[in-house]
């Protein structure tokens, strides 16, 4: 089983939820956590659920889920899932091929 981090946690048919794979404790693995998981803190307010699988010592999850590489991130729900591979360092890259919430455009829903 992956370790739930667990920052802030929304429930409901729109819940954002995510799966991110990593290879043992390296820079590249924490990186793409710490990116992960700012990336939702500052554009998923209402939280989001986020489980980190280490293939190394879980390689059976890798295989199901089909991770060819790692990190890889893929993106449960909302619905459609989306896959990302990398550390997610260009947060703004990473937030568009994972479908999340335009910054603009949670400030215009606020506002507005």
């Amino acid at each position: 089983m992956g370790n739930a981090d667990d920052p802030r946690t929304r429930r409901g048919p729109d819940a954002y939820s995510f799966t991110l794979f990593v290879a043992g404790p390296t820079e590249r693995s924490d990186a793409a956590r710490s990116n992960l998981r700012t990336l939702c803190e500052s554009l998923l307010v209402n939280g989001y659920d986020l489980t980190v699988i280490d293939v190394m010592q879980q390689p059976e999850l890798a295989e199901e889920n089909r991770i060819l590489a790692t990190p890889t991130v893929i993106r449960l729900s909302p619905l459609p899932q989306r896959r990302v591979i990398g550390d997610l360092s260009d947060q703004s890259r990473a937030a568009l091929a994972l479908g999340l919430p335009d910054p603009g455009e949670l400030f215009r829903k606020r506002r507005g």
